[in-house]
């Protein structure tokens, strides 16, 4: 793989159509290396369609990208040989261990066989899922069960992770615990973007994107949206901007 490019992600005017429907009109932004990025908004708002059309699982109607320096259209199966992909659905194998799924992702995502047993024994380790490696997934914790799917989608090293509401369901300790992870990877150099519904959690990102309708309703850091909700609207806190700012974007439509 070539050097990875400063800019990791960039996109402009990216457009997603489902027949007459409009899931995802007129986005741009970019995302640099090293950087937590947030996507935070409604059910609906087209968090988890960008980030399928970033991943190369869905093809843009309109607009263009590159992730990594691959452009998102023509080059989609490139970018996801150097991705990690979390969803917000658990989607690993239950009736199987945790060290048995960790082998399965090993050889999907074609790892040399030299370094399994390295690459095994640092993630059971970094997850905290030694003790556990050989009991059922399925009578698992979710926060464990969480930990194992970030494992799984880390075994290959990318320099880009995305996680689609990662901690959906998980415990406030368990979330605290992986948000750590998280800030660790990104201070290794790992470039991640994430959604999610959890206002507390959007602290932990040097920027983010509000996604109403479609389309962005605000952007900068946690700091500099509250600021510009502020301008217009009382508000004091974060959850109270978003609140602000999704009704008014529901209205401008």
């Amino acid at each position: 793989m070539t050097p990875l490019p400063d800019t990791v992600i960039r996109v402009e005017n990216l457009e997603k159509r489902f027949g007459a429907f409009v899931a995802v009109r007129g986005v741009s932004f970019s995302v640099q290396k090293g950087e937590v990025f947030g996507f935070l908004g409604p059910n609906g708002s087209g968090k988890s369609t960008t980030i399928r059309m970033l991943c190369g699982l869905l093809t843009p109607t309109g607009g263009k990208g590159q992730v990594l320096g691959y452009d998102i259209v023509r080059e989609a199966e490139r970018i996801k040989e150097h991705i990690g992909y979390m969803s917000q659905k658990f989607s690993l194998y239950e009736d199987l261990t945790p060290l048995e799924n960790l082998r399965f992702f090993l050889g999907i995502y074609d790892v040399p066989k030299n370094l399994w047993s390295e690459r095994l024994e640092e993630t059971l380790v970094t997850t905290g899922l030694k003790d556990v490696a050989h009991r059922l997934t399925a009578e698992l914790p979710p926060g464990m069960k969480q930990r194992l799917a970030l494992g799984c989608a880390l075994l290959h090293k990318p320099p880009l992770l995305f996680l689609d509401e990662p901690t959906a369901g998980v415990d406030l300790l368990s979330r605290h615990r992986f948000w750590n992870f998280i800030k660790n990877l990104a201070a290794a150099g790992t470039t991640i973007l994430v959604t999610t519904h959890y206002l507390d959690e959007a602290r932990n990102c040097g920027r983010l994107i509000l996604l109403g309708e479609g389309r962005i309703v605000a952007a900068g850091s946690p700091e500099e949206i509250l600021s510009f909700a502020s301008s217009s609207h009382p508000v004091t806190n974060l959850q109270e901007a978003f609140v602000y700012l999704m009704g008014r974007a529901k209205e401008e439509i």
